[in-house]
């Protein structure tokens, strides 16, 4: 039999039991050997955790985004539902199986016993396999920019998960030394041998490709970027709304981000969506318009809807679960805000403002610019605090009110006749270099949306002017970047854990010998 190095027989036949699905006992053991095909199925478990894990970590990326993908579900199906709960949920089930399978797979071969998976195991392992591939797939397909976001949350995680992988391949010695040891294919040994050591050299050289804008000295960090509020403070309040706006001014937010049409009879208006059935009981109040555009109601009848009800119904963030009961009793009370309301509080706290104005193929856009300027005129609001990002009639609006910040969802064009001030883009399209070098020329860089710390630390580091953020709360409380390292502190660290990680191996291997 097996020699169980250490491993009592009960715990050894429990391991088995678990990883084989059948109850084999010490005598049963007896000349049961790992076959190359077993060898197989255990590298496919590994390739399979691997797997699971790097999209564990997508999906914590992702994170930052998932309100845009389950506003883009409820505009398709009109189902409302946290789906990143769905995500969460599904991706931990996922890879606690492939991770208990796998530490039962490495406990079983450092305890000398054969790894004799059974058919459930592999039938589930290659359903867990095609599953991430799908996910993988759909989010190549529906949502290519997280791509780039990834990139950017390696300059928060790379000298971390660097720091990570390599222990976990230190680990990974001792149950590698073990077989080594014990099998009798000298082509495998060299072979194992051989890729082990490639991928440790990998790893210790791995730093000198790694580069984060968070590795600097102290004195060397910008200012910390200005909050813009996304639809105003929508964790805290409905979005789009007074409530809303106040939220955000209680968050320090220096401007307002909201989204601007135009009803029926002229009047403009606080609303995203080109319909009213997500943000307001317009299926109750007038069902057999619910599905028309918002445009196309008048003022009256946008007046008699509820804008706040759905935000306690639906719980579009986990925050609303906290607000208190002066809060909840605000949040009924609220209606679709008009421009001429939301100028005039901008004026009176001297908050800036900043606007989309939909929908942009509108026949009537024209007509639409022509309103909300007259609008922008008539209250009173000074200029300066007025940011328009529309494209269409930027000419004819710099005619009429030239004070107006123009912003641009664009980069900057080479010899472009009017140099850009003001830039509006998502996070994901601007490097660290390029937000560096927007910085150097006097250009005022604004990325969107950012919500989760570790981002909003690496685009600080990096020296961006502001962020659009749903979550203004959060991000307030940040006095400093998550982590901050000097290089020379960087560079310790980076030969303390490859020298810990090359001592530990040689132990490993010297002990099992």
């Amino acid at each position: 039999m097996a020699d169980l190095h250490g491993c009592c027989h009960p715990c050894a036949t429990c391991l088995l039991c678990l990883y084989s699905c059948q109850w084999i006992t010490a005598r049963k053991r007896n000349g049961l050997r790992t076959t190359k095909c077993d060898c197989s199925w255990f590298l496919f478990l590994f390739c399979v955790f691997l797997f699971t894990l790097v999209w564990l970590y997508f999906t914590i990326i992702i994170l930052n985004d998932f309100h845009n993908f389950n506003e883009f579900i409820f505009k398709q199906r009109k189902l409302w539902l946290d789906w990143s709960l769905v995500l969460l949920i599904g991706t931990a089930v996922l890879i606690t199986y492939s991770a208990v399978l796998l530490v039962l797979a490495l406990c079983l071969q450092v305890c000398g016993q054969p790894l004799k998976l059974h058919w459930l195991h592999k039938t589930l392992l290659i359903l867990t396999a095609l599953v991430v591939a799908a996910a993988f797939t759909g989010l190549g397909i529906k949502w290519a920019e997280e791509w780039r976001s990834a990139r950017i949350s390696l300059q928060a995680t790379g000298p971390f998960l660097h720091i990570g992988i390599v222990g976990g391949m230190t680990l990974l010695a001792w149950p590698l030394a073990s077989f080594i040891y014990r099998t009798r294919n000298t082509g495998l040994k060299v072979f194992l041998l051989l890729v082990y050591c490639t991928v440790m050299i990998v790893l210790y050289l791995a730093p000198l490709g790694i580069t984060s804008p968070c590795i600097m000295e102290e004195k060397q960090l910008p200012p910390k970027p200005a909050l813009v509020g996304h639809r105003g403070a929508p964790m805290l309040a409905p979005e789009n709304t007074l409530m809303s706006l106040r939220k955000a001014m209680d968050c320090d937010v220096q401007v307002f981000e909201t989204d601007v049409m135009v009803s029926a009879d002229g009047v403009p208006f606080l609303m995203h969506d080109e319909e009213l059935t997500r943000t307001t009981n317009v299926k109750a109040v007038f069902p057999e318009k619910a599905a028309l555009n918002s445009t196309a109601f008048n003022w009256t009848d946008l007046q008699q809807l509820d804008a706040g009800s759905w935000f306690l119904e639906r719980r579009p963030f986990p925050t609303v679960q906290s607000l208190s009961a002066v809060d909840r009793d605000q949040v009924t009370k609220q209606r679709i805000p008009s421009l001429e309301q939301v100028l005039e509080a901008a004026k009176q706290s001297n908050i800036s403002i900043m606007f989309d104005l939909r929908p942009e193929n509108h026949s009537d856009y024209q007509s639409f610019v022509n309103a909300t300027l007259e609008v922008i005129l008539q209250s009173g609001i000074p200029l300066q605090q007025v940011l328009w990002l529309p494209d269409g009639f930027r000419e004819q609006v710099k005619q009429q009110a030239p004070g107006v910040k123009q912003i641009y969802g664009r980069k900057r064009l080479q010899n472009e006749k009017e140099p850009l001030l003001h830039v509006n883009l998502p996070y994901q399209d601007m490097s660290s270099e390029e937000i560096r070098q927007y910085h150097q020329d006097n250009i005022s860089v604004n990325l969107y949306v950012v919500n989760q710390p570790w981002l909003f630390s690496v685009l600080w580091c990096s020296g961006v002017s502001s962020v659009t953020t749903n979550a203004c709360q959060v991000l307030k409380e940040m006095k400093h970047p998550i982590w901050l390292l000097p290089s020379s502190t960087y560079l310790m660290i980076w030969i303390v854990v490859d020298c810990t990680s090359f001592l530990a191996i040689l132990w490993a291997f010297l002990l099992l010998k």
